[in-house]
């Protein structure tokens, strides 16, 4: 089990350091610009430089997953990043969908499987001390 869950988040690390990377360094043809509402978006996030916020967010937690270090935390950061990913895909844009749902799984079984690091984040109830 160990071995698939490396395997599953090395898996992760890499499909968001990969496309983090893109935002940053431009390496992949950009598709034609969407119509719409979809197009405005994406054209107010470009010209303030939004994507560039967006792929270290997803660079750096990705390769965090890929050595293994601070995993909780890189999950945390993706976990944003995801649920941006996700309602974008579902309200704006539905091209991204597959990708979309592909990395909400793969994170999900990450998550899961590290889920004693969130063990003090996921409470009913918190504690009464004072700071």
């Amino acid at each position: 089990m160990r071995r698939v869950t490396a395997g599953i988040r090395i898996l992760l690390g890499a499909i968001f350091l990969f496309f983090g990377l893109n935002h940053v360094l431009n390496f992949l043809p950009a598709g034609p610009m969407p119509t719409g509402p979809a197009g405005q978006l994406f054209g107010a996030m470009t010209a303030v430089k939004y994507f560039y916020v967006v792929g270290v967010c997803e660079a750096v937690p990705g390769l965090l997953l890929i050595v293994n270090r601070f995993v909780p935390l890189a999950l945390l950061i993706l976990a944003a990043v995801i649920v941006n990913i996700d309602f974008v895909d579902l309200t704006i844009g539905h091209a991204g969908l597959p990708m979309g749902a592909l990395v909400t799984v793969l994170w999900l079984y990450v998550a899961y499987r590290y889920r004693s690091a969130f063990s003090g984040v996921i409470k009913h109830r918190a504690g009464t001390r004072a700071c």
